[in-house]
């Protein structure tokens, strides 16, 4: 199966400051992927030029085996949800839904329509009228009619309430079992991914500190805590993401394929929240950047 998306060493660089460095990624097609990290990390830069709305400055990224807007055929494979769900205060929810056919030429109006329906949005109110969360949906509305084979959302649900959230999310999750989409979300909210997404990507100062599926990530990442000691005596196949010390204990979350068999440690899970901490909060050493490679 072709890949969702393939960087090879992407970067874009906005006169002498990186806003992404050697992007390395392989995301697979068919999945629900989390794009993570803080603000400035560099999420939004990898999708606009996944998209094609920005030319890599070194590097080189494929999207579906091919190049990001190269033509009427690839520009249809994709979809985008930008970060401020954009739509046309002065036109109508129905005049939408005109453009968007005007515009995609695999449009599905049937799709669209019962959207609409579903979602209680009035055709002939003007898109300035809406909520947030109506805003929202009907950027995913359009996102989704185009009937494309990968959906790339951009923060979209970062402006709106839980319940405006949770319902976008809700409703992003059944168009993607029902319509077979290959779907990159960014959000800084985990709790967010976690209800949608079965593979993550957590990037941090412009480069991707760990990338894989949510459920090996989990199983392979670890809390120990025990009596204060070096991480450097740790045995080679456990790998230390992040560490605190006190005088007397360490707390080390530990990325290992192996069980941790050391009686000085007591283990624990690792949730999703931690494990993005982990990565976000503390300087990548070497071996850490070498290992998302």
């Amino acid at each position: 199966m072709t890949a969702a998306l393939e960087a090879r060493g992407l970067g874009k660089k906005y006169g002498k400051r990186w806003a992404l460095s050697d992007c390395t990624l392989d995301l697979p097609a068919g999945r629900v992927i989390g794009l993570v990290g803080p603000n400035g990390a560099g999420k939004t830069t990898l999708l606009n030029l996944a998209v094609g709305q920005l030319a890599p400055s070194a590097g080189s990224i494929r999207v579906l085996g091919g190049r990001p807007a190269d033509g009427p055929g690839q520009l249809a494979r994709v979809g985008f949800v930008a970060q401020d769900t954009p739509t046309y205060a002065g036109l109508s929810v129905a005049d939408h839904l005109r453009l968007g056919a005007r515009l995609n030429p695999g449009w599905d109006d049937a799709i669209a329509r019962e959207r609409l329906e579903r979602l209680g949005l009035d055709p002939a109110r003007r898109a300035g009228k809406l909520s947030g969360g109506q805003r929202a949906q009907l950027a995913l509305t359009l996102g989704i009619a185009k009937r494309p084979e990968l959906l790339i959302l951009d923060e979209p649900v970062a402006a709106l309430d839980p319940l405006a959230r949770r319902e976008f999310l809700q409703h992003l999750m059944e168009a993607a079992v029902e319509h077979s989409l290959s779907v990159v979300l960014s959000s800084h909210l985990v709790s967010d991914l976690e209800r949608t997404c079965d593979y993550l990507v957590v990037l941090v100062d412009s480069r991707v500190r760990v990338a894989g599926d949510v459920d090996d990530l989990l199983a392979t990442h670890h809390r120990l805590t025990g009596p204060r000691r070096d991480p450097a005596t740790l045995p080679g196949d456990q790998q230390v993401v992040s560490e605190s010390h006190t005088d007397r204990q360490s707390t080390l979350i530990v990325r290992s394929e192996g069980a941790i068999h050391d009686p000085a440690w007591t283990v624990g899970q690792v949730g999703l929240e931690d494990l993005v901490l982990a990565y976000m909060s503390d300087t990548p050493t070497r071996s850490t950047l070498e290992a998302v490679r």
